[in-house]
Parts: structure tokens; C-alpha cells; sequence
């Protein structure tokens, strides 16, 4: 599977997705206007190891909610993301058994390296 889970009213992920330029067999889908899955998320999980490492820790919501007081299960990590598509750290870059998650540097360029192979 060759997929990308962004935002596109995020201007990081704009600038992302810009300098990955994913070919054609890239699949975008914007999580504001087309939801994660359940199986999606599932699939996600297989890769990652776990939800926790889906989760962004920086949403806003996170704080508002104040989450960040609490020890989250990862039922509980899996269930935020699915409820509301900013707990998802993105974007989020399949590359058929590949993942990579978030937006830090050292992401991005294994992200690009691997689209590139």
C-alpha cells in the first residue's frame, strides 16, 4: 500500500507533501474531509507498533481536555484518533511495510528516501 494521511489546511504538511512530490501510486487522503477507519487505523497500528505512536501529544484538543493529566490506555489512544482527526500525528506516510509518522526532519527525509528507492 502506498498511502498518506494529511492535512491539507496544515501548512506543514502543504510543505511536506511538496518536497516528498509522492508519485502517482500515492494515495492522499486529507483526514478533515475524508475520516480515518476503523480498519485504517488498524492498519496503521500494524505497522506502528502501537497507537501511542499515532497520537500527537500536541493537539489542542489534548490540552483542552486535559489528557495530558492522564495515563491513556491504548484503547484510549485508538478511540481519540478515531473520534477526532487532530490527534493524529501527521502526515502519516505508508510505503507499503514502511511507516512514517509526524513531521520532525529526520522523518521527512526517510519518508523521502524510501519513496525514492
Amino acid at each position: 500500500m502506498k498511502k498518506i494521511y494529511h492535512l491539507s489546511t496544515c501548512d506543514t504538511n502543504k510543505r511536506i507533501l511538496k518536497e516528498l512530490n509522492p508519485p502517482a501510486a500515492f494515495k492522499l487522503q486529507d483526514i478533515k474531509t475524508e475520516g480515518i477507519t476503523e480498519e485504517q487505523i488498524e492498519e496503521m497500528k500494524e505497522l506502528a507498533g502501537s497507537y501511542e505512536a499515532l497520537f500527537s501529544k500536541r493537539a489542542r484538543l489534548y490540552r483542552e481536555k486535559e489528557l495530558h493529566l492522564e495515563e491513556l490506555t491504548e484503547d484510549q489512544y485508538r478511540n481519540l484518533i478515531l473520534e477526532h482527526y487532530t490527534f493524529l500525528k501527521r502526515p502519516v506516510i505508508i510505503n507499503n511495510d514502511d511507516i512514517f509518522i509526524g513531521n520532525s526532519k529526520k522523518m521527512v527525509e526517510a519518508a523521502k528516501k524510501s519513496i525514492n528507492e
